[in-house]
């Protein structure tokens, strides 16, 4: 039994995917505090709707008549990077990183991940023990 083809591993692992692009945005603003007119990024924020459109992990409806419309596949995307449009504050040469707002957004993306690690591994501990109790 492969587990990465389960739907609930598949979402996981892409939420760990959106967290793990999300640190490097975020060490990326931190490097650039000081350069001149660098402006914030962040992702986009993850929704669950966005894992369903995956082709990975798709729910589509079954054709069981010549008839019936199979409908389109939707192609996978990767997270996209966003500007920050209204930042709160702006330097004198126009970088608009705040180093207190970005370490708090790295603080809670560290939180968020740790919290998917440890769902991951309660379901995979889960399985595991219905396995051995067969």
């Amino acid at each position: 039994m492969d587990v990465n083809k389960m739907t609930l591993f598949a979402a996981v692992k892409s939420r760990l995917g959106w967290l793990t692009q999300r640190q490097e945005v975020l060490a990326q603003n931190i490097a650039n505090a000081d350069t001149p007119r660098y402006r914030a990024h962040d992702l986009k924020p993850f929704q669950f709707k966005e894992i369903l459109r995956q082709e990975k992990i798709q729910l589509n409806m079954d054709v069981t008549d010549a008839s019936h419309q199979p409908g389109r596949r939707k192609r996978i995307r990767d997270f996209a990077e966003q500007r920050e449009r209204h930042p709160f504050e702006t330097s004198p040469g126009g970088n608009s990183v705040i180093l207190e707002e970005q370490m708090a957004k790295v603080n809670e993306t560290h939180t968020k991940h740790k919290l998917v690690t440890q769902l991951y591994k309660k379901h995979l501990s889960m399985i595991t023990e219905a396995v051995r109790s067969r």
